[in-house]
């Protein structure tokens, strides 16, 4: 039996062994930890990574479906046919109640008020709560006031959403809204290639801004798209009529021009203006100008005053009465493009009827024109109305 000596002197001897063999243990197995952690390190970057790629990916998917990036057919100045389509029948139905909001907004947004004189709080408030009940006309009006800053902080980005909203709804008017973006460089990266896709689509959809606007681009004699125009008569002259036929009288200007001439099936003029041509033009002018065509009632006055081409002009003769008639309402539609003259053929019909009595005054014609019974007293004026 060994001695209590010995008993202590083993476990000495035996601890100094077992610490020898954990110093060799160790160097052994730091290498394979660092590989274990290069591993976990290594899964949790694949991980990370991963994730990250989802989310981008997630990411374009969604700004790929905005309505902005949808992907349209190239614009074709060269398209055999065009089919009128009117837009009053692809927009979503108008509540009543929104429809008396709208206007009211309207009213306030007077474009013969002062600017500083119009109360835009109470604009937009009016605005936004029509447009929430999906009123696409103050959809876009209220992406126009934010364009503006009226709303701040509300701007580009929500202005923006407001068209792509519209346009998820199916409105015309929304496509050409986002042509307009890209052209300008408004929102989106300019480009003009997808300006005009938006707007043939607009078109197609029975747009008649869209129309008008094509409908000019379209009617030149030969093509030049470094500066914007091509030829196809035969399409622009269907589009401007179909804007026409909808009520929008600035197609009427182009339209005249292009019905004034005899023309052969694909365009070109056949022959010089005949009677029948030039009265389809004088027509076309006019009524033009009863809707809000400034440019018609401008090109009627100078052809009723003093014409380019005496041998060859328009109307079936000169009358200064007619001619200064139209300048005032020339001069209406430029200070307010969103007037309208229902009655003009009460106060300046065509000859050969006779013109209706005026006393000079430029208002009461206008009035007339209109169909204006009597005016509202007028407002308080602010100091800045009177600068």
């Amino acid at each position: 039996m060994a001695s209590d000596g010995q008993r202590c002197t083993k476990p000495g001897l035996t601890g100094k062994a077992s610490t020898s063999q954990r110093d060799i243990e160790l160097p052994m197995r730091l290498p394979l930890l660092r590989k274990i952690a290069y591993g976990l390190l290594t899964v949790v970057f694949l991980a990370c990574s991963f994730n990250a790629i989802s989310i981008v990916r997630d990411q374009y998917k969604a700004t790929q479906a905005l309505p902005r990036n949808e992907k349209l057919p190239l614009f074709n100045p060269h398209r055999p046919s065009f089919n009128c389509q009117i837009e009053a029948t692809k927009v979503p139905p108008i509540d009543a109640q929104a429809e008396l909001w709208f206007q009211e907004a309207k009213s306030l947004d007077d474009p013969d008020a002062w600017e500083e004189d119009r109360d835009y709080k109470r604009i937009v408030q009016l605005t936004r709560q029509v447009a929430e009940r999906h009123h696409w006309k103050a959809m876009l009006n209220l992406a126009s006031l934010y364009f503006e800053n009226r709303d701040p902080p509300h701007g580009e980005a929500e202005a923006l959403a407001l068209v792509e909203q519209a346009m998820r709804l199916g409105v015309p008017a929304a496509y050409d809204r986002m042509g307009t973006f890209y052209l300008n460089n408004v929102g989106v990266v300019g480009d003009a290639t997808k300006a005009y896709s938006f707007w043939q689509k607009a078109a197609e959809m029975g747009n008649p801004q869209a129309m008008a606007y094509l409908g000019n681009m379209t009617s030149a004699t030969w093509d030049s798209p470094i500066d914007g125009f091509w030829a196809n008569i035969p399409v622009a002259t269907k589009m401007l009529e179909c804007a026409l036929l909808q009520g929008y009288g600035p197609a009427a200007y182009k339209l005249a021009n292009l019905r004034g001439k005899p023309r052969a099936p694909n365009g070109k003029i056949s022959e010089p203006r005949t009677a029948e041509t030039k009265a389809l033009a004088l027509t076309t002018l006019h009524g033009g100008v009863s809707l809000g065509c400034s440019d018609c009632a401008r090109s009627l006055s100078v052809e009723f005053r003093n014409p380019h081409d005496l041998a060859d002009m328009l109307v079936p003769y000169l009358d200064e009465a007619r001619s200064e008639r139209y300048a005032v309402l020339h001069n209406a539609l430029e200070l307010n493009p969103l007037l309208r003259f229902p009655n003009l053929d009460k106060v300046l019909p065509l000859p050969p009827a006779p013109l209706s009595p005026w006393d000079g005054d430029k208002q009461t014609l206008i009035d007339a024109a209109i169909g204006v019974t009597s005016r509202p007293s007028e407002p308080k004026s602010s100091a800045a109305s009177q600068r």
